[in-house]
């Protein structure tokens, strides 16, 4: 059995090699518009009424956050495999509600249009979309609220900021 695993490994690395590579083809995207669509967009968070007190209250140090970043959108985007992080957990217990995921929609969909291709935006908003829905599920769920299809996360007891 354990002369199966590094083949079955070594064909899913050549797979992901090539899934990369097809997705770069066609979107243009590669580690460098990346990293800047990440500097970018946690720019903007960072200087954001709603988003900034939520980020700032938990990074103080910013470079490695988005060191983790720059791998979750590589993984995202490219299929990269590079990011090997939890980031559901990390998220479970922000104050946060729906509005803090619209906005952070919003501020993704403004940094991507603004500073990539027009195809490169879209299979990065289109992700961006699915990773917020999942983790408002997430974190309502975490918090003991079950919402129902197109149901948006309201928390009352949040500071408005």
């Amino acid at each position: 059995m354990s002369d199966e695993f590094p083949v079955t490994a070594q064909a899913a690395a050549e797979r992901r090699v090539k899934i990369t590579a097809a997705i770069q083809a066609e979107t243009g995207i590669d580690e460098a518009m990346i990293e800047k669509l990440v500097r970018g967009f946690y720019d903007r968070v960072r200087n954001d009424d709603l988003l900034g007190p939520v980020f700032a209250s938990r990074i103080s140090d910013w470079e490695p956050h988005l060191q983790q970043m720059f791998a979750f959108w590589s993984s995202v985007a490219l299929m990269s495999g590079r990011y090997h992080g939890q980031p559901m957990r990390k998220h479970l217990r922000l104050p946060v509600d729906g509005r803090h995921f619209d906005r952070w929609l919003a501020l993704f969909e403004q940094t991507a249009r603004d500073l990539c291709p027009s195809k490169a935006a879209d299979h990065f908003i289109e992700r961006a979309h699915r990773i917020a829905e999942s983790i408002e599920l997430g974190v309502a769920g975490a918090n003991g609220i079950m919402l129902r299809p197109g149901e948006r996360l309201v928390r009352e007891n949040l500071p408005e900021q």
